[in-house]
């Protein structure tokens, strides 16, 4: 039996996700809570396998209700069902511990079959979830220079061979209110604070071809 434990601060919702579960044999709801407060008190209560949680609550948020349940108890299985799939939601629930992810979009049987799988070991997570969680991936390998356009570039790397924004704009043919203007925008999504730690970066990273 998997006995489990609903969060969410909408009655409907939990009423409306328990009549799911009635009729399934092998699954127990041995309470519901309306805030993350009350829930972390709830699951350390009755120890639940597994917990359905809502994340954007009036008393104490989702995210942190996992945070503290996983603390003093790490085996619990924590299912995040909510409307929100941004990455200021998605990042933060899963670095705390969330088993699974899932949308209030989901129907019965995707929210049972999560279930299922979580007390197998098995995680579920919504695509759109799991795209946040790619695009979160590849921007944290993604160098500064990369999110340059394609003229910036080009101006980065006559920067780093010393030119000034004159030369830079006969080279370019481009006004020089335009190099300087490009010049401003490099400064700014490389993090530096000059031309010359500009030239550095462009050296150090490989953007002038040697």
């Amino acid at each position: 039996m998997i006995r489990l434990v609903i969060v969410d601060d909408h009655e409907m919702v939990r009423k409306g996700i328990k009549s799911y579960l009635l009729t399934e044999p092998n699954m127990q709801v041995v309470g519901e809570a309306n805030s993350g407060k009350s829930a972390v008190k709830l699951v350390l209560k009755e120890k639940p396998d597994i917990v359905l949680m809502d994340l954007l609550m009036e008393d104490g948020n989702g995210i942190d209700a996992t945070k503290l349940i996983l603390k003093d108890y790490p085996t619990c299985k924590i299912i995040i069902i909510t409307s929100y799939y941004d990455e200021a939601q998605v990042i933060p629930a899963i670095e705390v511990g969330a088993y699974s992810y899932l949308l209030k979009t989901a129907n019965a049987t995707q929210i049972v079959d999560a279930i299922n799988k979580a007390h197998l070991g098995e995680t579920v997570i919504e695509p759109k979830v799991a795209n946040v969680m790619v695009n979160k991936l590849r921007s944290v390998d993604k160098q500064p220079h990369h999110t340059l356009t394609e003229r910036e570039y080009e101006v980065l790397m006559c920067i780093g061979e010393g030119m000034t924004n004159q030369a830079i704009s006969e080279e370019l043919y481009i006004g020089i209110k335009t190099v300087k203007t490009h010049v401003s925008n490099i400064l700014s999504k490389l993090g530096v604070a000059d031309r010359t730690q500009a030239a550095v970066y462009a050296n150090r990273n490989g953007v002038i071809k040697k």
